[in-house]
């Protein structure tokens, strides 16, 4: 069984994230993909950031009508800012050992990932696979591949290698490293929230479902 692990603050989810890991989950095959709110996001400031029980509100409705995506609360039923490497540990005990996971992440985060909390660790405990953006004629793909390789020899180990046969980053002794290009669509969360705050309309750029939860809820003003 392949699993996905994709989390975030979602503050608020939008269609971006949604096509992104809809476009992972195909790629790799994944027979489910989790889709984490955060809690307590541990590396950004809390003004501006709704809820976290209207964040994974937002995320159940984005994600109503894709029964392979799983929204998970676990960060929001454990206490204190929420460290990846926890879920990722979480997950691993109450999973299958013959489980495949995977954690999804951006190439912008997976750039900032020496913040994150034991961070070495990560690459023992699972494979990542990192979305990144093509470009035209494939030369962002190997623009891509070439930052990832830089960083992880520099800042990971430097026995990290490309296989073109396996088509990531491979390790002797850590997990993989894979690259994905997904259609990163030119939407984020600060876009919509100053929509919102502006009065404008953020119609196409989140699920009907989200649009109509936020104004009810009256979030972002």
């Amino acid at each position: 069984m392949r699993i996905g692990l994709f989390g975030g603050t979602f503050n608020p989810i939008h269609l971006g994230h949604l096509r992104a890991v809809q476009e992972v989950q195909e790629a790799f095959n994944m027979d489910k993909c989790y889709l984490i709110p955060a809690a307590i996001p541990p590396h950004k400031k809390q003004i501006g950031i709704a809820s976290a029980e209207d964040r994974f509100e937002m995320v159940k409705l984005a994600t109503s009508d894709s029964p392979n995506f799983i929204v998970s609360d676990v960060e929001l039923k454990r206490s204190g800012p929420s460290y990846t490497i926890d879920t990722v540990i979480y997950y691993q005990s109450i999973l299958p050992k013959a489980t495949q996971l995977y954690l999804i992440v951006g190439i912008d985060s997976f750039l900032q990932i020496e913040i994150w909390k034991f961070y070495p660790d990560l690459f023992s405990h699972i494979a990542f696979i990192v979305m990144a953006r093509p470009g035209p004629r494939g030369k962002q793909i190997f623009s891509n591949r070439q930052v990832l390789e830089n960083f992880m020899k520099s800042r990971i180990s430097a026995d990290y290698r490309f296989s073109i046969a396996q088509n990531c980053f491979m390790h002797p002794e850590k997990q993989a490293v894979y690259i994905c290009d997904v259609s990163l669509l030119d939407i984020s969360s600060t876009k919509i929230r100053r929509l919102i705050k502006d009065g404008r309309s953020i119609k196409f750029l989140v699920p009907e479902k989200v649009e109509e939860f936020i104004k009810t809820k009256g979030l972002y003003l």
